[in-house]
């Protein structure tokens, strides 16, 4: 997959061919895995519902963020990328990140019973790696350009 760079910010993929350009060829795992996290703590008994509750709200909102994002690009609403365009991208990128992280590490804090759970952490760990590869390569893209 081509990184998509050039000599100006205008250069941002829209339409179809987001889905061919690295790193925004990455929402299609963010979905993916993000969706498997939702899921996967849904169907787990974890003995602190606020625990459970906390992290059904940060996959959920993240994976409604991923595809709300994923949606701008292919309606091609950034315009062809202008500063704030990759701010709020970058802005996106990073809080979702955190939240996942933060949801990860709060299912491995706990003396949790049963293997349901482990899977969860996992895919919470796999998702918030491809974020961080999403946003540094995002930002070098917009650094090069």
């Amino acid at each position: 997959l081509p990184m998509s760079s050039s000599t100006s910010t205008r250069s941002l993929p829209s339409g179809l061919a987001v889905l061919t350009t690295f790193p925004d060829v990455l929402f299609i795992p963010e979905i993916i895995f993000g969706g498997l996290v939702w899921i996967l703590v849904a169907s787990s008994r974890i003995p602190a519902p606020m625990l459970q509750g906390w992290v059904m709200f940060v996959s959920v909102f993240c994976f409604v963020m991923s595809i709300s994002l994923l949606c701008l690009y292919l309606c091609g609403a950034h315009g062809g990328g202008s500063s704030c365009w990759v701010t709020l991208v970058c802005a996106q990128i990073g809080h979702v990140t955190r939240r996942v992280l933060g949801a990860g590490v709060a299912l491995c804090s706990r003396k949790l019973t049963g293997w349901c759970v482990f899977p969860s952490q996992v895919f919470a760990f796999v998702t918030t790696l491809v974020y961080v590869i999403h946003k540094v390569f995002s930002l070098l893209r917009w650094k090069s350009s």
